[in-house]
């Protein structure tokens, strides 16, 4: 069903709250809804759900849905469901950024981590700032495949649910009577 195009007289009777702030996000909740932007969705927001900064992905997930259109409840639920494997991953790209910067790795204390970050928070960004950095350029590098592959495996997923969705919607006979 298309929208009819709102009249000068609709669009002036609205607020300023209503055209600045209500609009944009109902247009932000409602934009992306195709096989393959939903599909995008899942490979972008998955992506930038893992990367190795603990604190940062809600606002990745909000900028890269603004910027590429993308559906921002779907992109915010997958950042939700990538966050127990979070830690994991952070893990893995400590690990694989100082195998790529070839830095010997030492034990991270979780504890001692944060206690220090709280204490002295200088002394922590230099202790850790570089693992960080190594961490992401980890990321870098593996996130372009990780995106690409949950693309491809998602594309034809969704494109077969809406075919099956379409097929079983057409096959329903119209109803007696109008719905109200």
């Amino acid at each position: 069903m298309k929208e009819t195009p709102q009249s000068a007289t609709d669009v002036a009777s609205r607020t300023p709250w209503q055209r600045h702030v209500i609009d944009p996000i109902a247009a932000q909740l409602t934009q992306g809804i195709t096989p393959t932007k939903v599909a995008l969705t899942l490979a972008v927001g998955s992506a930038l759900a893992l990367f190795p900064i603990l604190g940062t992905t809600t606002l990745l997930c909000i900028v890269a849905g603004i910027l590429l259109g993308l559906n921002q409840p779907i992109i915010q639920m997958v950042n939700a469901l990538c966050t127990p494997f979070h830690l994991p991953v952070i893990y893995l790209t400590v690990k694989l950024g100082n195998w790529l910067f070839k830095v010997p790795s030492e034990h991270l204390g979780i504890r001692m981590m944060n206690h220090m970050l709280w204490d002295d928070p200088r002394e922590f960004f230099e202790k850790f700032g570089m693992t960080a950095l190594h961490a992401i350029a980890a990321w870098a590098v593996v996130a372009p495949f990780w995106t690409l592959l949950v693309y491809v495996i998602s594309l034809p997923v969704l494109r077969e649910a809406l075919r099956r969705k379409t097929v079983v919607i057409e096959s329903c006979p119209p109803p007696d009577h109008p719905v109200p």
